[in-house]
């Protein structure tokens, strides 16, 4: 049965990258969830997706002469100060909102959301049972050379989160070529399509698994890459067509921001 991941959280039912979002993945049916990594400037772990926090905090609000710099470029007690989650209801993003899909109530839980640290989503995935696939993502200035891949190792450590609990993912393969190589317990997936306008780069295939963005993925490709032994996720796939004709192919998993709708189709 493919895989049902839950991308950035169950994105379409609450704020992205949040435990909010999270914990509506796994009661959505998802199999596990995507996160990805950012470092503040004084050096924490935290879950963030864009180079700058205006998209998805009140960061206009609370420090407008700094609204659009960097993540990096905040303290975690800074960024720990924005509102995460009100954008959310007030743009409802993935339509979920106006389709009645949210409860008055579910929508006001989104209210006030912090942006959470990577010990708390191991945390939590750790206790609920689940599984995390961590993105390592490049950082921006002033952290570009941040050492990554030791200092999340040791934060699963420090949380105790088991290897069968958490993968590690990245465009950055020689970060996955170092995590194989610190940890070799650990599952890594190699990401390719980093550019919508560029086909698909499999390098000299040195990883099990590839998550490949699927508006640039053949149907042979995905034949031709299972013959060979690969397992293959697609991202990030919405459109329940998609999603089935995807798994009629064989895939192996499908990244979305609707796992409640690819729960239903399984």
């Amino acid at each position: 049965m493919v895989l049902n991941i839950a991308h950035r959280g169950a994105r379409s039912l609450a704020p992205e990258n949040t435990l909010l979002a999270a914990r509506r993945g796994l009661e959505a049916g998802a199999d596990l969830w995507e996160t990805d990594l950012a470092v503040t400037r004084d050096e924490e772990l935290i879950l963030f997706h864009d180079d700058r926090l205006v998209r998805t905090t009140n960061v206009q609000q609370r420090f407008p002469d700094r609204a659009q710099d960097p993540f990096t470029t905040f303290s975690l007690a800074e960024i720990r100060t924005l509102d995460a989650g009100t954008w959310f209801v007030e743009t409802d993003p993935h339509g979920q909102i106006a389709a009645g899909v949210l409860s008055d109530p579910e929508q006001q839980t989104c209210k006030g959301l912090q942006v959470p640290t990577l010990e708390e989503a191991l945390v939590f995935t750790r206790d609920a049972g689940w599984k995390l696939n961590l993105e390592l993502k490049s950082l921006p200035a002033p952290m570009a050379d941040f050492p990554v891949v030791p200092r999340v190792l040791a934060m699963i450590d420090r949380v105790g989160i088991g290897a069968e609990q958490i993968l590690i993912s990245s465009f950055n393969h020689v970060w996955l070529t170092e995590v194989r190589e610190r940890r070799p317990a650990l599952e890594i997936q190699a990401l390719v399509g980093y550019y919508t306008y560029r086909p698909l780069d499999w390098g000299d295939l040195a990883f099990h698994t590839y998550n490949a963005r699927h508006t640039l993925i053949r149907d042979e490709d995905i034949r031709l890459r299972k013959q060979e032994g690969h397992a293959i996720n697609l991202f990030t796939v919405n459109e329940e067509a998609d999603m089935r004709r995807f798994m009629a192919l064989g895939v192996d998993g499908i990244i979305t921001d609707f796992p409640q709708r690819l729960a239903v189709l399984r």
